[in-house]
């Protein structure tokens, strides 16, 4: 008799491409003294995104206006990104870890990656992982606090960075490639490129 062994990421794994793990978009009904951002916060959507599904071209709402809430990244996406920004940001500082999380983000928002974290942090190009950390196994250790917080804040800020869709030390880069992207900011060792 063959047992059935699941490893902890092919069973989160299985729970997202199954939708158990995710949460569906919704409608919401605006009450007076709402804000998007208050909204953003209470359904951990960004605003851009709020307003993007909504055709909203600025901030005003109305009592009484019907929101559609966009689905939120699960909580494994958010745990799998704060890993990644865990071990690709060890002993940078926050605001670079926030960019980490950013680039991930701007990723799956691209048409020219995939459409998940989960499938932009696993992606694969000319036989190797985009990010060290999941070729190295780094990305199986815990997230710290600072971690899972960047990865909040990142989310909350989705779509207002300055489109960085890659990031680099240029200390230990192997790519030429990569020294040939426009930097839009350098934070402590990385810089950040479109």
């Amino acid at each position: 008799m063959k047992k059935l062994v699941l490893t902890t990421i092919s069973l989160c794994t299985a729970l997202v491409f199954f939708g158990s793990n995710t949460e569906a978009a919704s409608d919401y009904y605006v009450q007076p003294g709402d804000t998007l951002w208050e909204i953003s916060n209470n359904y951990q959507v960004p605003v851009p995104a709020i307003k993007k599904v909504n055709h909203l071209w600025n901030n005003y709402l109305y009592a009484g206006q019907k929101l559609t809430i966009p689905s939120a990244i699960s909580s494994y996406e958010k745990d799998l990104l704060a890993r990644l920004v865990n071990a690709e940001a060890k002993g940078e500082p926050y605001a670079g870890k926030v960019a980490v999380a950013t680039v991930v983000l701007n990723r799956v928002d691209s048409s020219d990656f995939p459409n998940s974290v989960h499938n932009v942090v696993y992606q694969k190009a000319y036989g190797h992982y985009a990010f060290t950390p999941v070729q190295n196994g780094e990305i199986n250790k815990p997230a710290s606090w600072s971690s899972k917080k960047a990865v909040e804040e990142a989310i909350a800020f989705r779509g207002q960075g300055q489109d960085s869709l890659y990031f680099y030390n240029p200390r230990t880069a192997t790519s030429d490639w990569i020294t040939t992207r426009e930097v839009t900011v350098t934070i402590g060792k990385h810089r950040f490129a479109k």
